[in-house]
Formats: structure tokens, C-alpha cells, sequence
């Protein structure tokens, strides 16, 4: 068996595996995986950490997997692959990575066979590449952002025995045709940009993403009408910042007039996108969100301070004014407009004066929910180069502060929807009951049978906790 992978395997290896000829290793990766496994169809496990774009670029790494001959499992015991897809925004999110992989050593002692994979953001950041070599040397290939289209390759490498260690630097470019797998087919994430022009102090991203790329509008809408067409009903248009898009396109296509565009497509379902950056959050997409019923009213804007003085040190490009401004222009137009927001705390240099700016905004503006953190230093930022005075103990106590007022503020706004009605994409069930989403990202349980699933249902709020809404279907 060893033979003939090595014989199949002779002239690949030997090549420089470019990202335009890389195809031809597609067919060659699905005779070595036979090669190798005969009539088994082997086990990849595929682990995503971070955000919904990472869970994009895993659906077509798990695509690749699947057109080499991989079914997929739920553990790395079964597993005949396991892939790490990893995230760089946080260190925490990092040392999990590093533990997860060092508790893979005694599944490669025991199958030698396994074939370990590390890939993503992470791998991006200076060193780490190194530290895995030396660390963790059991890992069969470690690939960074922009080479995702080269994987045919580098299995191929490591189905002949090789060792595969990519150190391209991020993307430049759009990759199309890139075969996916999606877990579910209702609710689905669609890529219409990569990378990141705005290098915000804080931020790793436009380091290891690359600068803003955006696909062209036809290939967007191409890919809306197939989901659809398979049954999508949630459509989530995916970009680090989706208000950028189309820069550096020649169509004259701006992202309102993208999200008019999707929203025309037809079917029953819905669009949402993320994220949305406030300095270019414009009218024109607000009115393209008012307009289009399709549209989720659900407004993702992470504003990440409410001092002026951080957020000129964040790099962020807009102020407390502006970003009012634009709630109260939004909220105009769709006055059941739900909105959420990130929030970082204990950015260097912040004072209690800069927190309290913070928690009036959030009091000002009455978020349906947060997503909060604590200040991560990343490397090569201009904010890790920041003196940071506060200590960590200042810093979580603020971060407690924060959260105890968010929860506050949504207790008071859940318990206004009961009575109300609200259209349920239906996600999950257990023991009886549905979880799903309301256009504006609400979460509501309701009794149902798991054949719901995937499809709407008009539910009545009957009860509400701080997130959560228990209702019933009518």
C-alpha cells in the first residue's frame, strides 16, 4: 500500500503546488485516499474555532475532504483525519488551540496513520508555524489563510508520508469554485468579501486575512440562487466589514444594492449579513434594509467603546455622535429595529471615565444583546505596543459591570414581546421542544416535532428571560 501511494504520489510531491494548478491534485488526492483506506470510506473530524467565517472556510475544506473520499464524524477518536481550523482574535482562543492539539499526541501514537491537520488564522501569526514544528512535530500539515485552494496538494503530501508546512502570506485574491459541505441547508453563511483594509489598533485580522477582496456580484447571487434552489431559508452575507464590499470592483455594485439584489431572489427566506462597520454604515443600506421585507431587521454594529478618547486609540474612524446618529436614523426607519453590538473592556489606557462613556452608550442605545470582551493583547498590533495600567482584576470587575447593566436592559426589553408574534426559523430540538430565531435574532423555545425543523412557524410569546423567549405555536 505504502508503495503504490508513493508511486501515485511521484510527480506531485516533486512540484510546487500553485494555487491556479492545483485542481489536477483533486482527482489525485481521491485515488490515494482509496489507495489507502480500499473500500472503508475514512473519518475526518473538522473543528472550527472563532467566527462565522472561519465556519465558512470550513465548509469548503469539509467539501474538498468529501470530494476526497471522507465522511465526516463528531469525535477525533473515530477519526482517520482531524482538522483544527483555528482563530487568532483572541490569546485565549489560541492556548485552546495549542491544548487541543497536544491532547491529539496519544491518538497519533496509537494510529500512526492519523492524519492531523492545522490550518487558519492562527497559523498566520509569527512563530507559530515554528512552535508547532518544534512543539507539536506529530502535525502533518499546517496552512495559513490564503492557500485554501492548494489543500488538494497538500493531502496529497501527507497521504505520501510528507510533511506540509505552508507559510504563504494571507490571500490576495477570490477563490471560486471551491466544492462545499454544509452540516445543515437552511440556515447558511455566503462569503461576499475577505480580508480587511481597516487595521483597527486591536485587531490581528487585515494580518492574517490579507486586504479587502470582494467577489464579483453575479458570483453572489449565483450562489444565493443555488441555496435557495436546496433549500435555504436563513442567508447570512459574510465580510469583515460587508459595507466595504465592492471596492476595487468595476460593476459600480455597493453593498445595499447587493443586499436589494440577494433579497430579489426568489423564494421564502432570509437575509442577514455581518459584520457591519459604523463608519461606513450608510442611509443607503438602511433603506435597503427597510425596504426589502426579506431583509432580517437585525443590525449587527459593533461600536466597541463609547469614549471618544479609545476610540481615536482603537483607529476606529467614527465617534459617540456619529454612532448615535446612526442608531436614531436606523431605528427611524425601522422602529422594531433589533440591535446588537460588540464591546471591548480594558482597552489600554482606558480610564473609569472612558468605561462610564461605555455604559452610557449602552444605556443610551439599549442593545438587544452584547458580545463582550476583555482587551487581548495580539502581536504586530499597534494597541500590544500601548502602556496598559489597568489591571486585569480593574478590567473584569468593568466587564462584570457591563454585563449586569446589558442584562438588565434585556430583561426589561423581552418581557415587552410577550403577547407578541414573531415568524420562528425553527434550529434545533430536544426532548419535545424547537429552538429557533426570530428575525430579529431572538431566540424562542417552543413545543414542536423535530420535522419542524428548517421551516417556519408563528410563534406567540408567552414568557421571557433575560435572552431567552418561551412561546407557543399559533
Amino acid at each position: 500500500m505504502d508503495n503504490y501511494i508513493k508511486d501515485r504520489f511521484s510527480v506531485a510531491s516533486a512540484a510546487s503546488l500553485s494555487v491556479g494548478e492545483d485542481d489536477k491534485y483533486r482527482f489525485t488526492a481521491a485515488d490515494l485516499v482509496r489507495g489507502r483506506y480500499g473500500d472503508k470510506t475514512p473519518l475526518a473530524y473538522v473543528h472550527t474555532y472563532g467566527c462565522q467565517g472561519n465556519v465558512s472556510d470550513s465548509e469548503y475544506l469539509k467539501g474538498m475532504l468529501r470530494d476526497a473520499g471522507f465522511g465526516f464524524c463528531s469525535s477525533p477518536v473515530d477519526a482517520d483525519l482531524v482538522l483544527f481550523n483555528t482563530c487568532a482574535v483572541r490569546e485565549h482562543a489560541q492556548d485552546r488551540v495549542f491544548g487541543n492539539i497536544g491532547a491529539l499526541k496519544p491518538l497519533k501514537e496509537k494510529n500512526r496513520s492519523l492524519i492531523i491537520i492545522v490550518c487558519g488564522c492562527m497559523t498566520q501569526q509569527p512563530g507559530v508555524v515554528e512552535k508547532i514544528s518544534k512543539s507539536y512535530d506529530f502535525v502533518d500539515i499546517v496552512f495559513g489563510t490564503g492557500v485554501m485552494k492548494k489543500f488538494y496538494g497538500f493531502l496529497c503530501r501527507a497521504l505520501s508520508g510528507h510533511k506540509v508546512r505552508e507559510t504563504a502570506g494571507p490571500g490576495s485574491t477570490v477563490e471560486e469554485g471551491v466544492p462545499t459541505f454544509r452540516d445543515r441547508d437552511f440556515k447558511v453563511w455566503l462569503p461576499v468579501m475577505y480580508g480587511c483594509d481597516n487595521f483597527c489598533s486591536y485587531c490581528i485580522v487585515p494580518y492574517v486575512r490579507g486586504r479587502e477582496r470582494s467577489r464579483e456580484p453575479e458570483r453572489v447571487l449565483e450562489d444565493a440562487r443555488s441555496l435557495v434552489s436546496s433549500g435555504a431559508k436563513d442567508i447570512t452575507l459574510l465580510g469583515q466589514n460587508v459595507n466595504s464590499y465592492g471596492k476595487g470592483l468595476d460593476c459600480g455594485v455597493g453593498f445595499p444594492e447587493l443586499l436589494s439584489r440577494v433579497c430579489a431572489v426568489e423564494g421564502d427566506f432570509r437575509v442577514r449579513f455581518m459584520t457591519s462597520h459604523p463608519k461606513d454604515c450608510s442611509t443607503a443600506l438602511l433603506e435597503s434594509m427597510a425596504s426589502n421585507p426579506k431583509a432580517a431587521k437585525h443590525l449587527h454594529l459593533p461600536v466597541q467603546s463609547g469614549s471618544n478618547r479609545i476610540l481615536r486609540l482603537m483607529n476606529r474612524g467614527y465617534d459617540r455622535e456619529r454612532y448615535l446618529s446612526l442608531i436614531r436614523e436606523a431605528r427611524s426607519m425601522m422602529p422594531d429595529l433589533s440591535i446588537t453590538s460588540d464591546i471591548i473592556v480594558g482597552f489600554p489606557g482606558e480610564t473609569e471615565e472612558d468605561f462610564q462613556d461605555t455604559l452610557s452608550l449602552v444605556e443610551e442605545v439599549g442593545f438587544t444583546s452584547l458580545y463582550t470582551f476583555i482587551y487581548s493583547p495580539r502581536s504586530g498590533t499597534r494597541a500590544a505596543k500601548m502602556p496598559d495600567p489597568v489591571t486585569h482584576e480593574e478590567k473584569a470587575e468593568r466587564m462584570k459591570r457591563l454585563c449586569s447593566l446589558q442584562e438588565s436592559i434585556a430583561r426589561s426589553r423581552s418581557v415587552t414581546y410577550v403577547g407578541k408574534r414573531f415568524r420562528v426559523l425553527a434550529e434545533k430540538w430536544s426532548g419535545g421542544r424547537i429552538e429557533g430565531r426570530a428575525e430579529g435574532n431572538y431566540i424562542i423555545s417552543f413545543a414542536g416535532d423535530e420535522s419542524e425543523i428548517g421551516s417556519y412557524t408563528d410563534v406567540e410569546v408567552t414568557s421571557a428571560g433575560n435572552y431567552t423567549l418561551e412561546g407557543k405555536a399559533v
